[in-house]
């Protein structure tokens, strides 16, 4: 057997294999955050080619955390009925489910929120973004209050766990980073304030769901800034997130959003999520322009990382799990049909 295509087991979460299908944002939702047909058509589709986990794209916390108008929401129980047909038909097609929730802070969209974006400090890292206004003690508690609450609503949907968005230049990457947090309360004046916020976030969804849920967080390894967040520094951090009650870590970068354009080649974050790996000891998953079976299957026998994530890839081509099984020489795949 390849070692992409070996099981897993994750806090109870048993995945048949190691592919992961990362949060891509579908613009697919309601104005209200709901999910529609052609939402659930685009993930059953990949559901059905064969992934053993789907994360669903970043879903807002809050009406202020919005970035797009069509995005996902869970900020009321009424998102709930519309996500659990969802959910249960990834399950029966044999694919975990895990749903992705973030606050976009700084990147929010001031069209579509009706305000200023929020963030840590009135600092934004990209001169594209209108600067936004410096959150009060009382927003912040609202943040750590509704991550809690909407990973609740997650685990009433039936999703077997939720993962926290870190990265990306949204709000707890934010928070992390010394480039969009000049705080000088607790949540700033250094490393330990800066990781306060995600830290009891953390805390505050375990307590909510309790053991049974898997909690990853998606965490923004490299900023890609001067002064920034460096792979370095994701090797201390990561522990700090796991001892907070994290199951996995999901490894990406870029403080201004996701940059293919600096990193190249196949698996580019690979060699951090090797070292966060070893530091960590949790399972680790990695994304970064993965294309190609082989390559996917040596970052997990190499323990680069425990699960991959094809990104792109299975955008283009749902069936890209089911050709990979044909292509690594999987037992049984002979008959494998490719739709």
């Amino acid at each position: 057997m390849s070692h992409l295509f070996s099981p897993i087991n994750i806090r109870g979460l048993k995945l048949t294999n190691r592919i992961v299908m990362p949060p891509m944002a579908s613009y697919t939702g309601t104005e209200e955050g709901y999910v529609t047909p052609e939402t659930s058509e685009y993930y059953h589709a990949r559901a059905a080619g064969g992934v053993g986990l789907i994360i669903v794209e970043h879903t807002y916390v809050l009406p202020s955390g919005r970035r797009h108008r069509r995005q996902l929401g869970l900020v009321s129980d009424a998102h709930v009925g519309f996500l659990r047909p969802l959910v249960d038909e990834i399950h029966r097609r044999g694919a975990g489910a895990v749903i992705q929730l973030t606050h976009a802070g700084a990147r929010a969209t001031a069209d579509v929120i009706g305000q200023t974006p929020i963030a840590p400090s009135a600092v934004t890292a990209s001169p594209s973004e209108p600067t936004p206004v410096a959150m009060d003690a009382q927003q912040i508690d609202q943040v750590i209050e509704a991550f809690a609450a909407c990973a609740r609503r997650a685990a009433d949907a039936g999703f077997d766990g939720v993962e926290l968005h870190g990265a990306h230049g949204y709000l707890l990457n934010q928070f992390m980073s010394p480039v969009t947090n000049t705080r000088a309360d607790e949540y700033g004046n250094g490393p330990e304030g800066r990781l306060l916020l995600p830290v009891r976030i953390i805390r505050a969804v375990r307590e909510e769901v309790g053991p049974e849920l898997t909690v990853m967080y998606r965490l923004g390894a490299d900023d890609g800034l001067p002064g920034g967040i460096t792979p370095e520094d994701a090797r201390e951090i990561a522990p700090r997130l796991v001892d907070a009650g994290v199951d996995v870590i999901d490894i990406s970068g870029g403080l201004r959003g996701y940059q293919p354009f600096e990193w190249k080649g196949e698996g580019f974050f690979a060699d951090i999520s090797s070292r966060v790996k070893a530091a960590c000891g949790v399972p680790v998953i990695v994304t970064g322009g993965i294309k190609s079976p082989a390559a996917a299957d040596s970052i997990i026998r190499e323990s680069k990382a425990d699960l991959v994530g094809i990104g792109r890839a299975l955008l283009k081509d749902p069936d890209w799990a089911v050709k990979a099984r044909l292509e690594l020489g999987e037992p049984g795949t002979d008959d494998v049909a490719i739709r």
